[in-house]
């Protein structure tokens, strides 16, 4: 099931990826809200990610990297602005310094994350990115943020297939 849609607007400075998964909201809500199983799909297949911190309340820090191919490291960081569970996540996402401060340098988006239950028992997410300016926006593409949200999305479904929480 997964991915049902990627949508980028430009215009809009949105990015918003939407999938679908056989399990429940609480379900969905848990790869959010347990750190081991957020670094097995939130980084793209061949750049898993490691999460070091993880402070899932307002106010909180999530701090990550992400390990490229080769072993380089790429890290980031969530500065956490709502928490609703298990509905919504919002969070200022940004690259980060190894130190874990913020690479100004880079750009950041405001991150939406909404967990819908469906009338035939299954749970939408849909993960919502919107950037400060068309420059970010443009640099995001660039780097295959799209790409790269889809495939991480993508690897979802094999964590819910290990269990039968629901």
């Amino acid at each position: 099931m997964t991915v049902t849609a990627v949508r980028k607007d430009i215009e809009a400075l949105r990015l918003e990826v939407e999938a679908e998964f056989k399990a429940t909201p609480e379900r969905v809500w848990r790869l959010f809200e347990d750190p081991r199983q957020l670094e097995r799909w939130w980084g793209p297949p061949d750049f898993p990610a490691t999460v070091t911190v993880h402070e899932l309340r307002v106010g909180g820090r999530v701090r990550y990297h992400m390990t490229s191919p080769d072993g380089e490291r790429y890290p980031g960081y969530w500065e956490v602005t709502e928490v609703d569970p298990p509905r919504t996540l919002v969070f200022k996402d940004g690259f980060a310094h190894e130190d874990g401060s913020p690479d100004d340098e880079m750009p950041t988006t405001i991150t939406r994350i909404r967990i819908d239950g469906l009338a035939n028992g299954t749970t939408r997410m849909t993960l919502t990115s919107d950037v400060p300016d068309t420059a970010a926006m443009e640099a995001l593409l660039e780097m295959g943020a799209d790409e790269g949200l889809s495939s991480a999305i993508g690897q979802i479904d094999a964590i819910l297939a290990e269990d039968t929480e629901g």
